[in-house]
Formats: C-alpha cells, sequence, structure tokens
C-alpha cells in the first residue's frame, strides 16, 4: 500500500506546484500567498510519504485530498484535479491493502512449505 500512496503523493505534489504556477495569474492573489500555501502542500505531500506506515498516516492523506479539492476555489480546474486524485487515493489504498494481503498469504505459505 506504501508504494501506491506514496506515488499519488509524489504526483499531488507536481499538480500542486502547477496549480500554483496557474493561480499566480490571478491579480487578486499574492504572489507570497500562493507560493505560501502551495510550499506547504507541497511539502505535506512529502512528508507524508513517511507517514503511511503509520497509524493515521492515511488518515492524512485523506485531508490532503479534501485540501486539494478546496483549492478549485482559488483555481477552479483544481476542482477536477483534486477529485481526480482523490480516486486515486482511495484506488492506491483500497488495492494497496490488498496487495499487502496477498503477499502476506504468499509469504505464509512459502514458509509453510518444506524446503528440498
Amino acid at each position: 500500500m506504501r508504494t501506491l500512496c506514496a506515488s499519488t503523493l509524489i504526483g499531488e505534489f507536481f499538480v500542486i506546484a502547477f496549480a500554483g504556477l496557474v493561480a499566480m495569474k490571478d491579480p487578486d492573489l499574492a504572489a507570497t500567498t500562493v507560493w505560501t500555501v502551495c510550499g506547504i502542500g507541497m511539502l505535506l505531500s512529502v512528508l507524508l510519504c513517511g507517514t503511511l506506515g503509520r497509524r493515521g498516516g492515511v488518515e492524512l492523506g485523506w485531508a490532503l485530498q479534501i485540501a486539494l479539492i478546496a483549492s478549485g476555489f482559488a483555481v477552479p480546474l483544481m476542482f477536477f484535479m483534486g477529485a481526480l486524485f482523490a480516486a486515486l487515493w482511495w484506488a492506491s489504498v483500497h488495492y494497496g491493502r490488498k496487495i499487502d494481503e496477498a503477499k502476506a498469504r504468499f509469504a505464509a505459505q512459502a514458509e509453510a512449505q518444506p524446503q528440498a
């Protein structure tokens, strides 16, 4: 699960950076505000990669997904991109857990088989 989720978070890092570039075109937004918010989002997406194995890491990832969707109020395209990455996040968590369970089953079977 960690690999799939981390890949999604790294993809979000780049999406947040590109959203910042788009937000710079808005004359109502100050450059320092845009890059402070984007920088925090980008930093969180990278730091969350390290918390995925710990308790609460997936939930923090969901919080980032909600923030990404909410960023659509500043950059309307982010409503779509946020929803897309939320779906990727769900798939990463859901199928990643299934993969982890299958790996554990195969490892248990390999240990149970006698060595030749």
